[in-house]
Order: C-alpha cells, then sequence, then structure tokens
C-alpha cells in the first residue's frame, strides 16, 4: 500500500527544481521516490526490511466482491 506525503517548498525553488530536472528527463517525484528509498534503506533496520518484504509477499490478491460472488453463484447453479 502506498501512503502519500505532503512537503513544502518555495515556489521559485521547486520551479527551478522541476525545470532543470525535466532536462535530466526525469521528474521530482521520481528523484523523491528514490530518496525515500534510500532513507528506508539508510534506517529501518535490514532485519525489519525482511519482515516487511516477507509479510507483503505472502498477502494473496483479493478478488473483487462482484466477481467473488458470480463465481460462488455459478457454483451453487452447477
Amino acid at each position: 500500500m502506498k501512503r502519500s506525503i505532503s512537503v513544502s517548498a518555495n515556489a521559485e525553488k521547486l520551479s527551478a527544481t522541476e525545470m532543470y530536472l525535466e532536462q535530466k528527463n526525469t521528474t521530482l517525484a521520481a528523484e523523491l521516490e528514490k530518496y525515500v528509498e534510500q532513507l528506508y534503506q539508510k534506517n529501518v533496520p535490514q532485519n525489519v526490511r525482511d519482515f516487511i518484504d516477507m509479510t507483503s509477499a505472502k498477502k494473496p490478491a483479493r478478488k473483487p466482491k462482484a466477481a467473488a460472488l458470480s463465481q460462488s453463484g455459478n457454483q451453487a447453479e452447477g
């Protein structure tokens, strides 16, 4: 699951940063995502990162409720 964060910045500095990042074929959002990952790697202990990776890998994909209901209805008919 992803969450959003909000950061305040000087408008002129932000605009200049976006302009120069565009020249490097990247975006502010892409660079911030990289930096958040670096912060995570630097600050969260390896055993905790491993646990998060294991628990997120085990989560089964959920079926939409409408699909689940139609499948159970089809099984009752058959």
